[in-house]
């Protein structure tokens, strides 16, 4: 048995709806790959977990001055609330949070360019600026065909305080500034509760090296308003097309199998497993994040020692597949179990810009092929192969010291130590 394309691809496309976190279908998809597993006459875990969420009931942009204007935002998840006839504040833009600007900011909305990063949300809090508003999309974007990007604040930004927040789009942003807005009034009205999302997990026992085990991992939620499908239905499907092939050809070492909940607002399921159960076994968690894209490239980003990242380099040349690994960490599932000491490694296809299409509605099937995701499947099978059933395991379980500072780096741990 080998890889089977279309039995791929046809999974895909039924797991191919908005799931996101903690949501009626996100437990829908993971039913779906309990029933796949269980028609393989497989043992199935769902393992459920709490996700810190919030209900948004009212939120409003008004510009008041120089001109009067209302613009549409979305409300940052478990940001602070203002009273309920609104915030009225001086407004500016600070560009990227730059020192300077921050200095004129105290108790101003400000408007902040790029990714609110804890490092950034932490200068404004110590600015004492009395809120903030992001933008993303771009100056052509069209209403009808674009959807306005919803976030949320994290545990470690809300450890440095908690102030009201908004998104909105890039050209509306523009217009604040070109129009020069200098007060506004911003009205956040949401209660704080949590929600149930789900791991699922299966396994595979060695027949030679029992008690090793080694982990495939994938995410399984998607976006609001995206089908998810490059990101992560694929890497969802490649892991289940290898677990068939495992059953048909019994692995030397135990193989655990996870489809990770809420990846996408923060690592949640991945994280909730690495902090819950015994890892002291783990030799190697492999992990696959985005595929299929008919434009594009395969990469590895192998946090561990540096002689992994080498090694799939060689293994591509010797059998003829184009990909590119480096010693890296990246964000998604396999950092949790780098940062707990079990080596890891990303697989991934990058789309080509303007070719495949990543948290939005325009994640969908179409831009994707059964041959390009059978492509990165055969080689993430032909590499696990090599290291399930090595004679002596060849990676060592060390996280090196330069890949456990970009971990830290990556958990912002050395702005909690400030």
């Amino acid at each position: 048995m080998t890889i089977n394309n279309e039995r791929m691809f046809d999974l895909l496309s039924k797991i191919g709806f908005v799931r996101v976190s903690g949501s009626k279908q996100e437990k829908e998809a993971s039913l779906l790959l309990k029933e796949e597993l269980k028609n393989l006459e497989l043992e199935v875990d769902i393992d459920p977990f709490r996700v810190k969420e919030a209900t948004i009931k009212k939120v409003s942009f008004e510009v008041l001055e120089p001109y009067t204007a209302m613009y549409e935002v979305n409300a940052y998840i478990r940001c602070s609330s203002t009273n309920p006839d609104g915030l009225i504040a001086d407004f500016m833009f600070v560009e990227d949070a730059n020192e300077v600007l921050l200095s004129q900011a105290k108790g101003k909305f400000v408007l902040v360019s790029g990714y609110m990063r804890a490092n950034t949300y932490k200068k404004l809090i110590k600015a004492e600026v009395a809120g903030f508003i992001t933008y993303s999309g771009t100056l052509l974007d069209e209403n009808d065909k674009t959807d306005l990007d919803s976030y949320r604040l994290r545990d470690l930004q809300l450890e440095f305080g908690n102030i009201p927040c908004v998104h909105i789009r890039a050209k509306d942003a523009h217009e604040l500034v070109l129009k020069e807005a200098s007060k506004v009034r911003v009205i956040v009205q949401q209660e704080e509760t949590s929600l149930t999302s789900q791991n699922v997990y299966a396994e595979i026992p060695g027949t030679v090296y029992p008690e090793q085990i080694i982990s495939f991992g994938a995410h399984y939620d998607s976006v609001p308003f995206s089908t998810g499908v490059y990101d992560n239905g694929a890497g969802t499907v490649i892991i289940m097309e290898i677990l068939r092939y495992y059953l048909a050809h019994p692995p030397k070492r135990t193989l655990r199998f996870h489809w990770y909940g809420s990846e996408e607002v923060g690592l949640l399921g991945s994280r909730y497993y690495t902090n819950t159960y015994d890892l002291s076994q783990h030799l190697l968690m492999i992990n696959v994040d985005v595929a299929g894209a008919v434009l594009g490239r395969d990469v590895a980003m192998a946090t561990s020692e540096a002689a992994l990242a080498e090694y799939i380099n060689y293994l591509g040349k010797e059998i003829g597949f184009p990909i590119t690994a480096k010693q890296d960490i990246y964000s998604s599932d396999s950092t949790p179990f780098a940062d707990k000491g079990v080596p890891a490694v990303s697989f991934c296809r990058f789309g080509t810009p303007g070719a495949a299409f990543i948290h939005n509605r325009y994640d969908q099937i179409q831009f994707l092929s059964a041959k390009s995701l059978g492509n990165t499947a055969e080689f993430v099978l032909e590499f696990s192969k090599k290291m399930v059933n090595s004679v002596t395991f060849p990676v060592a379980r060390t996280i090196p010291e330069a890949m456990k500072k970009k971990i830290d780096e990556y958990y912002y741990r050395n702005l909690t130590n400030e």
